[in-house]
């Protein structure tokens, strides 16, 4: 299953258990990381196999980039694909294959299996043969170019940030921005509403939020209150990567 967070989670498994009479048992909770890229990177793939009778064939030329920053913060924004094909160096019928190739490899990134967003594939040029091309060596062209392509172009993970809103009783707000900060948090402002309570505006690391609730109920003696929803993704500091990514090849070798 699936959340915006802890409350999400918890609402959920009390409903198959009460609705379905479900015997649940619970893991802790996962944040969905995200993988892309710093830099651009230029592919030039040819995958070629020969075997008894007709062959595979199929060669990929293009480049791989960041996708600009005002696309960036799109939560659903995987990749864009251009076809820049001109004189039929790849037919028409290939296009379609090597899309999928592309879109193939990035469903799990290099650097933790998580899915590569925010990146865009501009295939330029490549080769065919009359007998031995076909989507299948089209896209796996695509798929291996995109592999090499990705490594080459510093690939970073990226972390889900989360707009936090806190109302709380004006004598806990020190306690209230003094924990958003130790949780990685970035404090945007605070104001008073017609009721005298405080109101903090914080972007905060999903990862950071895991028991925030009893958290804050203990900080402000069971008197603050909070939302919380998705706002973007960025990138991961260089200690938070190395950490994600240990436990997440634990967690895949487990699984296996």
């Amino acid at each position: 299953i699936a959340g915006m967070g802890e409350l999400h989670l918890e609402i959920y498994v009390e409903r198959l258990k009460r609705e379905f009479g479900a015997n649940v048992d619970v893991g802790a909770p996962q944040v969905n990381y995200r993988e892309t890229i710093r830099t651009e990177a230029k592919f030039d793939y040819t995958h070629k196999k020969q075997t008894g009778g007709s062959g595979q064939f199929g060669q990929v030329v293009g480049v791989l980039r960041p996708l600009a920053d005002e696309d960036k913060d799109k939560e659903d924004q995987v990749f864009k694909f251009h076809n820049e094909i001109k004189g039929g160096s790849i037919p028409t019928e290939f296009i379609g294959a090597c899309e999928k190739g592309f879109g193939d490899v990035m469903d799990k990134g290099p650097l933790a299996a998580f899915p590569v967003i925010n990146c865009e594939v501009f295939l330029q040029d490549g080769k065919s043969h009359d007998v031995d091309s076909s989507d299948m060596a089209f896209r796996i062209a695509s798929r291996q170019a995109m592999r090499q392509a990705i490594n080459k172009a510093d690939p970073v993970l990226m972390e889900p940030i989360m707009k936090v809103e806190v109302t709380t009783p004006d004598e806990f707000q020190g306690s209230v921005i003094g924990d958003l900060s130790s949780r990685r948090g970035q404090i945007q402002g605070s104001e008073t509403d017609p009721g005298g309570e405080v109101i903090i505006n914080a972007f905060v690391p999903l990862s950071e939020m895991f028991g925030y609730s009893n958290d804050l109920r203990s900080m402000s003696q069971g008197k603050a209150s909070y939302t919380m929803e998705f706002a973007k993704y960025m990138d991961c500091p260089s200690n938070i990567q190395s950490d994600v990514m240990k436990e997440r090849a634990e967690k895949l070798a487990n699984d296996d």
